[in-house]
């Protein structure tokens, strides 16, 4: 391996931007952005497509960001929608650009289909070929053969036996081979570079024969730091003049270790502490079991819980008073000094999850919409317990809610601050309003320790009465 770096060794980065990417949804955006910002490589993500004022405002970054809600979307929506940010980001001229999935590979045909998106990517973005990188050993996320595996609680699981994913309400995970999962989304050729091939130095010619043989994507094995810098390598030696990725923050984990491994990025990582806040508000759609345990534990911390009818949501104007409620206890709940939680659900067994779904049915009303509505909502209560509240600091739970609740703040950017959790870093935002300068963090519903919700707001691990201290599947 070390000689394969020495051989392909460059003196330095190319100057100007390294790389651009689109988020299927606002977590995983902001997971990109932790990754290569505490690298040392200078990023910012706009939630939304950024004007062009906007832009040269960062024009010294080295990496820019597009976080959007492909993952929740239908294809059409995509046909629509993908093209033109993908052109924003190929007039932008960076060697590689990167269509950002769940490290879960959370999609579907009818639903955040990933092929889709490659589909409408591919004539615009270019490339010989197009890497797949979803493996993120510092994720607990690993593939072998193709397959792909995800550790909760300290035990690794194939995703199709996976005691989360196995059971996502929109997306549940029937098939562990990626390529198989993917070619239900996509008739565009797969290949495969295993870790038996990474490990025996091999990478690159087992690269040229999925190549020879037509393979449009090439799904890269992960496994362990070895096998993260051989996938970076060949992502990074093979870029040609440009090419479109496809993955997971795996992607920006492999180029920062083959960077970091050749000698083209300092080894330390740049992030600061987070500073304690006296006060927070937090936000969760997520009805993740991870989520669950972690709204348990902020209640063990003193957070004051406030749940909202998500029922409601069916009729906008029901849902809007309820919202207002939520606003009001949050309210009246800082004023007893204490940090308002607002959540629709506790966890996939939550009575809520089925009464939500059997009220939409009831009503004939959208999944989509009404999701859609339920994260609006919980955008707009934050956005007025943070304004009226006088609050610094803020989380959004759900990678979809993360999605719609962001875009009702108004926010037009953000930066990374501080590390939290893997894939959940604290970020500075950007508004032109009151918001801006808000320390803001979108968790994602399978992110982050049980402690995740106290230690956002600063508290240490001797400050909290924990449950539990096992470390979640991120």
């Amino acid at each position: 391996m070390s000689a394969a770096i020495h051989s392909a060794r460059e003196e330095a980065l190319p100057a100007g931007r390294l790389l651009t990417f689109y988020g299927d949804d606002y977590t995983g955006s902001s997971a990109v952005m932790e990754v290569l910002s505490f690298a040392g490589v200078p990023t910012v993500l706009f939630l939304g497509a950024p004007t062009p004022e906007r832009i040269a405002r960062f024009k010294d970054f080295r990496a820019l960001g597009v976080a959007g809600v492909a993952r929740s979307q239908s294809p059409d929506w995509m046909a629509e929608h993908l093209p033109p940010v993908f052109r924003q980001l190929a007039a932008l001229g960076a060697p590689i650009s990167h269509y950002k999935i769940c490290s879960t590979f959370d999609s579907a045909p009818h639903v955040g289909s990933i092929g889709k998106a490659i589909e409408l990517a591919e004539p615009i973005l270019g490339g010989a070929w197009h890497p797949l990188v979803v493996g993120a050993p510092a994720l607990a996320r690993y593939q072998a053969f193709g397959h792909l595996f995800a550790a909760i609680d300290g035990t690794g699981y194939r995703l199709d036996r996976h005691p989360v994913m196995a059971r996502h309400p929109v997306t549940p995970m029937h098939e562990a081979d990626v390529r198989a999962h993917l070619a239900r989304q996509t008739a565009l050729p797969i290949g495969l570079v295993d870790f038996v091939a990474l490990k025996a130095g091999q990478g690159d010619a087992r690269l040229a024969r999925e190549l020879a043989n037509h393979a449009r994507i090439v799904a890269l094995d992960v496994l362990d730091e070895e096998t993260l810098i051989a996938a970076g390598r060949l992502v990074w030696t093979h870029r040609g003049d440009r090419l479109f990725t496809v993955g997971s923050q795996g992607l920006e984990y492999a180029l920062v270790a083959y960077w970091r491994a050749a000698g083209l990025l300092p080894r330390e990582t740049v992030a600061n502490e987070i500073t304690p806040r006296e006060r927070i508000a937090v936000v969760s759609g997520s009805c993740s079991p991870i989520t669950a345990g972690q709204i348990a534990v902020a209640l063990d911390n003193g957070f004051a819980g406030i749940r909202l009818d998500a029922t409601r949501a069916v009729d906008a104007e029901s849902w809007a008073r309820e919202i207002g409620r939520g606003v009001q206890e949050a309210l009246r709940t800082l004023g007893e000094g204490r940090d308002p939680l607002i959540f629709t659900a506790s966890g996939p067994d939550d009575p809520a999850v089925p009464a939500l779904n059997a009220a939409i049915a009831a009503s004939g009303a959208s999944t989509g919409d009404v999701n859609a509505r339920i994260g609006d909502g919980l955008g707009r209560a934050l956005d007025r317990v943070v304004r009226e509240g006088g609050l610094a600091r803020a989380v959004i739970s759900g990678g979809d809610t993360s999605g719609h609740a962001g875009m009702a703040l108004g926010i037009y950017a953000v930066t990374a601050l501080a590390p939290l959790a893997p894939g959940s870093p604290l970020c500075r935002a950007y508004a032109d309003d009151a918001h801006d300068g808000l320390e803001i963090s979108f968790k994602g519903g399978q992110m982050g320790t049980p402690d995740f919700f106290p230690a956002a707001k600063g508290l240490g691990a001797n400050a909290t009465n924990h449950r539990t201290r096992r470390e979640y599947g991120t």
